[in-house]
């Protein structure tokens, strides 16, 4: 799985959870996954959650740390695991530097708020994940966690703690698509 961190800010709005949203802007064919920093604010006609469209749940974030995966010739249920993954691989990165985070399904929370957000879809073509970190976390309509704001990570490098987390992610993706290259059937 190919990795990038984007330098530029880039406000996600949901839209580029779109098929082909990395190769067109970043020329990345194939499963791959990209992080950047930037504001969130997602509408609930731009939302792929409909529990959250439901629940009149809008999403944003003054600033975070998005991180958008593409991955082909997968389902549904097997993009979920993968989204699943994806959390357990920034609970790993946080934990490594010495952050407990509680993981329930999809979310992180720390201190008993919200630090992620999370959704995991289906295009005709692939599978798409947008996963979230909230930095800061003031102006959130709930009560949210942020990587600087209450884990006190002024020190933490963005772009470092994004980059490991999308090296770990994409290793364990070739590692299990490598593990079953290497059994036979019975």
């Amino acid at each position: 799985m190919k990795t990038l961190y984007i330098d530029e800010e880039i406000k996600y709005i949901g839209s580029q959870l779109a098929p082909h949203w990395i190769y067109k802007n970043f020329k990345i064919q194939g499963d791959a996954i990209v992080a950047f920093c930037g504001e969130c604010e997602v509408k609930l006609t731009e939302m792929v959650d409909i529990e959250d469209v439901i629940n009149n749940e809008p999403i944003y974030s003054k600033y975070m740390l998005s991180f958008i995966s593409e991955q082909f010739n997968t389902n549904l249920t097997e993009g979920v695991f993968r989204q699943r993954l994806l959390v357990t691989c920034i609970k790993e990165a946080l934990e490594e530097r010495g952050h407990q985070a509680l993981r329930y399904g999809d979310d992180l929370f720390v201190n008993k708020k919200k630090l992620s957000v999370s959704i995991a879809t289906k295009s005709a073509t692939s599978i798409l994940i947008h996963t979230g970190i909230n930095i800061l976390s003031d102006g959130a309509p709930i009560p949210v966690s942020g990587l600087k704001s209450d884990l006190n990570l002024d020190n933490i490098d963005i772009k470092d703690f994004a980059q490991d987390v999308m090296e770990r992610y994409s290793e364990e993706i070739d590692d299990i698509i490598l593990a079953t290259t290497k059994v036979r059937g019975v």
